[in-house]
Formats: structure tokens, C-alpha cells, sequence
């Protein structure tokens, strides 16, 4: 079906002047005397194109004005009378999809829970329409930082016979489903399609440090699983994982990296979302543009946990959550040191070694880790980034402090065994990214179809 994109004639004068058709949904309508107006949008921009339809000429407008409505429309492109816009004279208008007057999507303003119960349709919706856009140029992004700088893209596997972060949290997959006729887990699991325990993957991490051991630098982007009975604004259970994995290279290196990554998502955004930051600006967060440029053009801070530790017991603030050393920070403490002690991205390095993952590289302290997180404003914790262990004996103890299974990781092992080298990596989790330069609040709000506990629509 010939047409023209709205997002192409809203910005090329060139179609002023010219018959163009376009198709769309009808998003609002209204009627007076002699003429009718209808707001088309077709996915492409989050403004819509105005249609006015004469009334000489279309004698019952009513089928065209019905919202979600879809249409294909014929006619002149002119200029508006608001300044800098353009709409169509209609000369031809044909129904392609009627739609009724249930259509949930009306002309009021619905709430985000209201919306969350029609995630089939709320896509339609302004908001989403410009959340979507922005995690479709963030992803981009994405992968044209890495590409530009010589990282190879890798697929790891979904479909995982280990746990990646040690936290039980996997989800289990089998083809057998439940059954009462095997005397044993070790029987039920010998009669399984693997013949052996296999869960959906945490994290590709573990395949990452595989690859980068003859890439080099390397990244993965994909789905992660999280089998985690949370229900917070930030957890989902299904979420989108990008990891770089960097061979000869320390905790320092890798936080450069991240730091150099995260300043190019959003220029991205600043350059390619301007009408979706506007609308952001409006509806989500007063000044968000101000916070992202301030970031992209400003270093982060680096700090060390104990110092944040510090920073936290002198704070005036009841904190739900008690802080001493050896604690793991909580969203309230997050928030607390990149809001209210340096209001910008934060990197809290050399975590206690007992809250962090067994893989991450020991410090001579023989207290902490060489890890970080990234802390951001209104979000929390976006990146969670170590040095993996490099030392054969080192990582054997840490496995074995934690009462872990060597024989399942046996490949990760011999990465220690043969040519083994310092090398880092990363996690950025996409929804809380898209979250930070949107300033969505709610991280159900930023994924098509969000899975929850006790929620898989």
C-alpha cells in the first residue's frame, strides 16, 4: 500500500504543495459545521498530522472520526496555521480498520496503571509511542558505540545449564513438566531433554569472558531471567542485558569504558529524540534535558564503598534500611548519594567481597572486591561491573567458600588454566537505562510486555 510516512511530511517542506496519501490511526477528532479535523498519527513521529475534511465534499465524516479508527487519507499537503506544521486537505479518505466506541484509548488522560492493563493497545498512546521510539534509538546506540569501537557482537546462550550469579534465581526449563512417578531429582532430570538440570540464562557473562578470551572485546545484547520475588519499580523478570567483556584490561579500564558508553547513549538521545525529550520534559520530569546534557558533558564521580559508607551514617536522613560496613546499598542509599552528595552519576568501587559475586577479582585487602556500580539519579544502581578473577587458586576458593558445583563450570575454569589475563566487564540493564533519559518511573512502563510475579500476558 503506496503511502508516505507523516514523520517525512512533517519535516520536508518539499511535500507542501504536493498530493500525498498517508495512513494512520485517527487519535482525536472534532466536528463543527462545515468542517471536520481529524489527528492521524502512523507510528513514525510522535506528532500527529492534522486532516481537515470539507464537508462539500464529504457529506457524513462520521465513519473517519471515530478514535483508533485506522484510515488512509488523500489529498494536499498545505501549511498550517499553527507556525511550522502542515496538514492534509483531504480530498480521499478510506477506512482500512473500524474500531468502536469501547475503544479504551479515549481522549482523556489515562493513568500508566490503567494503561498497563491494555499493554496490546497502550502502544498507541503518546507516551508509549515516544518510550518505544527512545528504546529503539538507545538500542541502536548501543550497538554503534561497541561497532565503532571494535567490539565484536556475540549471541551467548538463552538456554543455560549454570547460574551465572550464584543467587538460585533461575528459571528452571524441562520438557517433562510436573510428575510424581520419579523417585529422584537426579532421575527426573537423567529423563529430561539435557539429561541434566537447565534453567533460562541470568546473564551471558560467563560465555562473554569465553569470547573475549580470543576476541578480545567483545559484547553481548540480549534477554536476561531473573526467577525474583520482587515487586519494586525496578525489577522485572524478563529484561534486556548489554555486557561487554574486555580482555587486558583492569577495574579502572573498564570504568572508563562504561563511563564512555553511557555519554553516548545519551547524545544520542539528545540528538535524535528531540520531540519525545519535549514531551518527557512535559509529562515526566521537569528538566530532564538540563540532567542528560549535564551528564554527557561532565566526568563522573568515583567513590569508594567504604567512603560511601561514611558519607551515609553522617547523612540527617532516617534511612529504612540501617547502614554499616559489609551492607548492601539500598536503593534509598543510592539514590541519596547521587541525588542530595554529588547530583550526578556515581561509581561506588571495591565492594565487601561477601555481597558480591564469587568471579570478581580479590583485592589485596582481602576485604573487598575490585567491583563497581554505577548509581544514577531518580534510577538507582544502571551497571553492575568488576574484574573478573583471574588467579586459578583464587577463584577455586571463592567457589568453594560458596559451596558451589567446579564440575558445572569447568569451561570458566580452564579459562584460568590456558593463557588466563586480567580482563573486565559489565552489565547495563536497557529498561533502566531507557528509565534515566526518559524519566519513566516505573520499569513495567518501559517494556512492550513486562513479566512480573504472577504476571505473563
Amino acid at each position: 500500500m503506496q503511502h508516505t510516512d507523516i514523520y517525512d511530511i512533517l519535516r520536508d517542506e518539499a511535500y507542501v504543495g504536493q498530493k500525498v496519501t498517508v495512513c494512520g490511526w485517527v487519535r482525536t477528532s472534532r466536528d463543527s459545521k462545515n468542517v471536520s479535523f481529524l489527528e492521524v498519527n502512523d507510528g513514525t513521529s510522535l506528532k500527529h498530522i492534522q486532516v481537515v475534511l470539507d464537508k462539500s465534499r464529504f457529506a457524513d465524516p462520521a465513519p473517519f472520526l471515530k478514535l483508533g479508527t485506522a484510515v488512509r487519507v488523500t489529498g494536499q499537503a498545505v501549511k498550517g496555521m499553527v507556525q511550522n506544521s502542515v496538514e492534509i486537505n483531504a480530498e480521499e479518505v478510506a477506512v482500512l480498520g473500524e474500531c468502536p466506541g469501547e475503544y479504551p484509548l479515549q481522549k482523556k488522560r489515562h493513568t500508566l496503571e490503567y494503561l498497563r492493563t491494555i499493554p496490546h493497545l497502550r502502544v498507541r498512546a503518546n507516551t508509549f509511542n515516544a518510550i518505544f521510539r527512545v528504546r529503539s534509538v538507545v538500542s541502536f546506540a548501543i550497538h554503534e558505540y561497541f561497532q565503532k569501537n571494535r567490539f565484536t557482537y556475540v549471541h551467548t546462550p538463552i538456554l543455560t545449564g549454570s547460574d551465572c550469579e550464584g543467587a538460585g534465581e533461575v528459571f528452571k526449563v524441562t520438557t517433562i513438566g510436573y510428575s510424581d512417578q520419579y523417585k529422584s531429582e537426579e532421575a527426573y532430570y537423567a529423563d529430561d531433554f539435557f539429561g541434566q538440570p537447565a534453567g533460562l540464562s541470568v546473564s551471558g557473562q560467563l560465555e562473554g569472558e569465553v569470547a573475549a578470551m580470543g576476541l578480545g572485546k567483545i559484547y553481548t545484547f540480549g534477554p536476561s531471567f531473573r526467577a525474583e520475588n520482587s515487586n519494586t519499580p525496578r525489577h522485572v523478570a524478563e529484561f534486556w542485558h548489554v555486557e561487554p567483556e574486555v580482555a587486558f584490561a583492569d577495574l579502572h579500564d573498564i570504568i572508563g569504558v562504561a563511563e564512555e558508553m553511557i555519554k553516548y547513549i545519551i547524545q544520542a538521545v539528545l540528538e535524535r529524540c528531540g520531540d519525545e525529550l519535549d514531551f518527557f520534559e512535559r509529562f515526566f520530569e521537569k528538566g530532564l534535558r538540563e540532567k542528560l546534557t549535564n551528564v554527557a558533558e561532565n566526568d563522573f564521580q568515583v567513590l569508594d564503598y567504604t567512603e560511601a559508607i561514611q558519607l551515609l551514617k553522617k547523612a540527617d536522613v532516617d534511612f529504612t534500611y540501617p547502614v554499616e560496613w559489609g551492607c548492601d546499598l539500598q536503593t534509598e542509599h543510592e539514590r541519596y548519594i547521587t541525588e542530595r552528595v554529588f547530583n550526578k552519576p556515581v561509581f561506588v568501587t571495591n565492594y565487601p567481597k561477601d555481597i558480591k559475586a564469587f568471579y570478581m577479582k580479590q583485592n589485596p585487602d582481602g576485604k573487598t572486591v575490585a567491583a563497581t556500580d554505577l548509581l544514577v539519579p531518580g534510577v538507582g544502581e544502571i551497571i553492575g561491573c568488576s574484574e573478573r578473577e583471574a588467579d586459578l587458586g583464587k577463584l577455586l576458593a571463592a567457589m568453594e567458600a560458596r559451596g558451589m558445583d567446579q564440575a558445572a563450570y569447568a569451561d570458566y575454569l580452564d579459562l584460568r588454566r590456558f593463557g588466563s589475563v586480567p580482563h573486565s566487564g559489565f552489565g547495563l540493564g536497557l529498561e533502566r537505562m531507557i528509565m534515566y533519559v526518559t524519566g519513566a518511573a516505573n520499569i513495567r512502563d518501559v517494556q512492550l510486555y513486562p513479566r512480573t510475579v504472577g504476571s505473563i500476558r
